[in-house]
């Protein structure tokens, strides 16, 4: 018995098991970290390419900022002659953005539009974010109307300003397979692309 008992206690034979064992983790983490790598790199590119399509559904559909939109800077408070540009001092730029259920736009300085929002526009644009990205919610998005000096007072037509638009994207995180078991996240990089206002009307866009 003691005998048997020797030889099992200078066995080699599970030798390669138990380095197998020990190099296994460093193996799984080294190739779910290639996967993730990936991964992440995917999803950057998703949520850049809905941003930009953002940008473009907001370019050519109706305006979030529809006080703006229905407002005439000739006839307005302001009263700057018809058919000359609408200057910075008139329309400083205006924000929008949403806390998850009611859009609302907020003045970048001093306006005397209205500063309402059209929440149902705002819905559609986070819809159409979501084609490309799904996980992209209300509160991650702003959108910024900038004075781009194109458009003119008084315009029959349509708004009185073609804004240089801004869709912002931000706040967004990504699960690494590698952190899963801990809950842990990497945040995404923000997101920003600017378009020219197109008609500013409508529901739909290409």
């Amino acid at each position: 018995m003691n005998g048997l008992l020797a030889r099992f206690a200078r066995s080699t034979g599970a030798g390669p098991a138990a380095e197998f064992a020990l190099v296994l983790p460093l193996i799984l983490i080294f190739l779910l970290g290639i996967i993730d790598v990936g991964r992440f790199a995917w999803e950057v590119n998703r949520a850049e390419k809905a941003t930009q399509t953002g940008a473009r559904w907001a370019a050519a559909t109706n305006m979030i900022a529809n006080g703006l939109a229905g407002y005439s800077f000739a006839t307005g408070v302001d009263r700057i002659p018809a058919g000359t540009p609408v200057p910075a001092s008139a329309f400083p730029g205006i924000s929008c953005a949403s806390n998850g259920t009611t859009a609302t736009c907020t003045c970048l300085g001093t306006c005397n539009f209205p500063t309402t929002a059209d929440n149902a526009a705002f819905a559609t644009l986070i819809d159409r974010m979501n084609d490309i990205k799904p996980d992209i919610a209300p509160a991650n998005v702003i959108v910024e109307y900038r004075n781009s000096g194109l458009g003119f007072s008084g315009d029959p037509n349509g708004p009185n300003v073609a804004p240089i638009i801004s869709v912002q994207l931000r706040d967004l995180d990504f699960v690494p397979l590698t952190l899963m078991l801990f809950s842990g996240t990497i945040d995404l990089p923000d997101f920003s692309y600017s378009l020219t206002m197109e008609d500013g009307d409508g529901p739909w866009s290409n």
